[in-house]
């Protein structure tokens, strides 16, 4: 892949956060420093990078994808209110992750994801606040 200066933005912006932003997030995020950015060149950037195993790519099921720029294995947590995907910092999960690796070629599989699904606690204290209104 050739290096190019907005290929390195793209890069450096997705790897300077922890929020898993999408094409469209990411691009609102560089749109200020580089106007020329099209938002195609945001989307075909993240995709090579995913390919090329820069990225994580983040399948929230559905057309949203997000993005991660830690490649290295770890589980998500994503509410499926908002969308929003966090880190799971838990390390006997990570463990278990690990574990679970191992056992992945018996079962004829190579790669193992774990995500966890359950409402952020800014979508719950908004449940929490309609609920008390």
């Amino acid at each position: 892949m050739k290096r190019s200066v907005q290929r390195e933005a793209i890069l450096n912006a997705l790897r300077s956060v922890k929020t898993h932003p999408t094409a469209e997030e990411l691009h609102s995020m560089l749109i200020e420093s580089m106007p020329h950015l099209s938002l195609a060149t945001v989307y075909r950037n993240l995709e090579q990078f995913s390919n090329a195993g820069l990225v994580q790519k983040v399948d929230c099921g559905g057309e949203l994808r997000r993005f991660d720029g830690n490649i290295a294995m770890h589980p998500h947590q994503r509410c499926p209110e908002c969308g929003r995907v966090c880190d799971v910092e838990d390390t006997q999960l990570v463990k278990l992750q690990h574990e679970m690796e191992k056992l992945l070629p018996a079962l004829g599989c190579r790669t193992l994801k774990i995500e966890l699904c359950g409402v952020c606690n800014h979508c719950h204290s908004t449940e929490t606040q309609e609920v008390t209104i």
